[in-house]
């Protein structure tokens, strides 16, 4: 019973001290978000009051709306692309039989281990060839391709664990392979569905490299290259920094709200979770 408590103080311990790490600097910047003008700034004081007004500057004074907006589209079609291909080739991978299919995957597994800095120079001179830099493809299809090892590796491994015998009485039923994918078998994933989706969004969300090679239009920026564009302009006004920092934070943390139930299940049960 002892070694049991002073394990469970040990582990209490650890996350407290980790919580607090990962806490603190958050504390802080929200802390510099509400900060008027007038206090100091750049610390862990507490403010003299609560200025949500700079909130309202950043946004108008950074062109949030714009970033925001692009943002969004990139992401959104980015998980819905990634999705469906993952879903598809994860069912292929797990439940289907076809020459080279171990080889294939393997190589589909290599852009787990590409990071973007090794293949972004050439990407850039093959999408310009092909005349589709500056614009929203320059951004989606770069951010598909890179999340497809991802997601084909995560639908494998959920559809693989899918029960043999509910596929079989399935086809028995006269029920052809995409009836089975998605009336049968989608429907139960849907936990681990929303676990890639939520990873994937929060990937494409905040990639800045991709966005700050490809465009150079303003009304193309997402939300991350805008946020370091306007703290070249901004570098000594803490407050605007910090408020625009949560701006752009925000939706992600609000998604993983709303997703938390249906990502832990993803993540701790896969498929067979409800």
């Amino acid at each position: 019973m002892r070694i049991r408590r002073r394990e469970m103080a040990f582990n209490y311990t650890v996350l407290i001290i980790f919580s607090a790490i990962a806490v603190i600097p958050l504390l802080g910047v929200l802390l510099s978000a509400v900060t008027p003008k007038g206090d100091p700034q750049g610390g862990f004081q507490l403010p003299s009051g609560l200025d949500l007004g700079n909130f309202v500057e950043a946004w108008n004074r950074g062109h949030f709306s714009t970033y925001m907006t692009s943002s969004a589209l990139v992401t959104i079609s980015v998980v819905v692309l990634t999705t469906i291909m993952s879903t598809l080739a994860g069912f292929a991978f797990a439940r289907m039989d076809f020459p080279g299919k171990n080889a294939l995957f393997f190589m589909l597994l290599a852009g787990l281990l590409l990071p973007a800095e090794a293949f972004i120079i050439p990407l850039y001179y093959n999408l310009r060839s092909a005349g589709i830099t500056d614009t929203y493809w320059a951004l989606i299809l770069p951010q598909t391709a890179q999340s497809l090892a991802f997601g084909v590796f995560w639908m494998r491994n959920q559809f693989r664990t899918f029960p043999h015998e509910i596929m079989e009485a399935g086809r028995l039923d006269g029920a052809s392979d995409w009836k089975l994918l998605w009336k049968v078998i989608v429907p139960p994933s849907i936990p681990a569905i929303s676990t890639m989706c939520l990873l994937v969004a929060m990937w494409t969300w905040n990639e800045f490299l991709i966005p700050l090679i490809m465009v150079s239009s303003e009304n193309l920026r997402t939300a991350p290259l805008g946020l370091a564009f306007f703290q070249g302009q901004h570098i000594t006004d803490y407050s605007l920094l910090a408020a625009a920092g949560v701006i752009v934070a925000l939706p992600i943390v609000l998604l993983y709200i709303f997703l938390q139930r249906r990502f832990i299940s993803g993540m701790v049960n896969g498929i067979s979770s409800r």
